[in-house]
């Protein structure tokens, strides 16, 4: 053979492929010849010489004589790409004169086939992997806010559910109060009331609430008084001239500075003048009476005494007061009775205890009078009461046992925050808006109806509750029903992002939406804060 011809020969034509030629980083100590020359096939079947591996004959039942080849059939060939990432290929798309884009490297083919494009391809890909990093990380920043807030939610819930538990036992007390009470108020004819009216007790609780009407009324006057007075005095001691020596000006400043627990307006100032802060005298904290009511609990009390019903405490006070003596059974008609007579016997007493009343003999019938009626709507006002907080404390239960739930708001509760955030996307005609956890809608923006494109369905029903990819889509479905077509829905596809937002919107098939966009909550923390890129 002529001499220049065989420089001119590619470098796999002079000599054997290097025996780990496209054997991946794990399976390198696999491939060392034995001491007497020889190689045994990775699945154990066979012997060979160390000089028949990648020598392009395929001598193993597994191919792996040949790593570096495309001789042995459903094999892998691995692409080293240093100054980028490794990778592994089929090996039939070697030496197939196609540079292949995984190996950035070209050791696919033969030398001086393809280029090595490695290095930029790797600055490039790196360049990427570390704004995605370094977006994941603020995003993750964002995400932990995210998780505060539902702690904050679990012990705002908790301690929620703690005060309706006693909020519900205390109007279950109040609505057997208010039972009593209409009851008893059922049973008084309207005289036997007004006769009870007429007590020194009843006349003095109608006294007390006109005498702490009226001294509630003084006592706002004198506080609107005070409160001019105390804006005059304030003007008077912050501009009058502390070199004009009118005795009777500064009496009356530092008389207002001592009642109203202010420093002396001069001290203030020589504080200014001199760049330091001024220290203000601590106000005297009167030593309060045990058992009179602070200037707050006035503002409350008050007003509760003077909606206090007096006909109801009445009622109660004889309830507790004046207690009917049980009724000696000697005396009870129906105890002497047979059940099959019963009934003949309470027709006949109602009937003669009605003309009774006809002819105004008997005082204790039974009137509905107003005073009845309005004991029987307190009671039905608080057993409405009763029922609005137990269904409050319901609620308030589910919400906590939904917060930390994975097929719900996540097993950190990340997705609280975001419960009910409305996102919104402008393509042209129509602005799309969807309602995390709610409802999708369509809106035109030139005039005419919006439509439901779904409510919130359900997570990522391909994964499993708690992984990355379960939340990574949500499922919005029976929307408004397209004209000859199904109802419309939407499947929102979601990805780690610095901000909660709507990207894309595109109809893949008629009706049927899929929508794009971006929230910290997937930006899961990073497993390792040195975390570095794999060259």
């Amino acid at each position: 053979m002529i001499p220049w011809l065989l420089l001119a020969l590619p470098l796999p034509a002079l000599a054997a492929l290097d025996k780990t030629h496209g054997v991946s980083p794990a399976l390198q100590d696999k491939y060392i010849a034995t001491t007497s020359g020889t190689w045994k096939c990775l699945d154990g079947s066979k012997e060979i010489a160390w000089s028949a591996v990648n020598d392009d004959y395929c001598d193993c039942a597994d191919g792996s004589d040949e790593p570096g080849t495309s001789a042995c059939p459903d094999t892998t060939f691995y692409c080293t790409n240093i100054g980028h990432i490794g990778t592994t290929i089929p090996s039939s798309r070697v030496n197939d004169g196609l540079c292949e884009p995984e190996c950035c490297d070209g050791s696919d083919e033969a030398p001086g086939v393809c280029l090595n494009l490695c290095k930029q391809i790797g600055e490039v890909h790196r360049k990427k992997v570390e704004a995605e990093l370094k977006l994941r990380k603020t995003g993750s920043k964002i995400r932990g806010t995210y998780i505060a807030f539902a702690h904050k939610e679990k012990k705002r819930l908790e301690g929620l559910i703690v005060n309706l538990e006693r909020e519900v036992a205390s109007r279950e007390q109040e609505v057997e109060r208010l039972r009593d009470i209409a009851e008893r108020a059922e049973s008084l004819s309207a005289a036997e009331l007004e006769r009870k009216k007429q007590s020194p007790l009843y006349q003095s609780l109608l006294s007390h609430h006109t005498a702490l009407k009226s001294l509630r009324k003084e006592h706002k006057k004198h506080l609107e008084k005070e409160k001019v007075l105390g804006e005059i005095l304030d003007s008077l001691r912050t501009g009058y001239n502390p070199n004009y020596q009118d005795m009777a000006v500064l009496e009356a400043v530092r008389g207002w500075e001592s009642l109203a627990g202010l420093p002396h307006i001069n001290d203030v100032r020589k504080g200014e003048d001199g760049g330091e802060e001024a220290q203000a005298e601590t106000s005297k904290v009167e030593e309060q009476e045990e058992g009179i009511w602070n200037a707050d609990q006035i503002e409350v009390e008050l007003d509760r005494l003077l909606k206090a019903d007096h006909v109801s405490l009445l009622l109660e006070h004889d309830n507790i007061v004046i207690r009917a003596p049980p009724q000696a059974i000697l005396f009870d008609i129906t105890a002497y009775l047979p059940d099959s007579l019963l009934p003949t016997y309470v027709t006949f007493r109602n009937s003669v205890l009605s003309w009774l009343h006809v002819f105004g003999i008997g005082a204790v019938v039974s009137d509905t009078s107003a005073e009845s009626n309005r004991a029987r709507q307190a009671l039905t006002d608080a057993e409405h009461s009763l029922k609005l907080t137990r269904e409050e404390q319901q609620t308030a239960r589910e919400d906590l046992s939904d917060l930390y739930n994975p097929e719900g708001f996540g097993l950190e509760g990340e997705w609280k925050k975001l419960d009910g955030l409305c996102l919104e996307k402008n393509v042209g005609d129509y602005t799309y808006e969807v309602c995390l956890f709610e409802e999708a809608r369509q809106k035109p923006n030139k005039g005419g109806s919006t439509f439901s494109l779904g409510k919130f369905t359900s997570w990522n029903q391909l994964a499993k509750p708690g992984e990355l990819e379960y939340y990574s889509k949500q499922r919005y479905t029976q929307g408004a029903k397209c004209w000859n077509g199904p109802q419309r829905s939407v499947e929102l596809i979601l990805a780690c992002g610095t901000e909660n937002a709507l990207l894309t919107v595109a109809e893949l098939e008629k009706c049927e939406y899929q929508i794009t966009g971006t929230t910290p909550a997937l930006c899961r923390p990073l497993e390792d804060e040195n975390e570095k890129v794999e060259l």
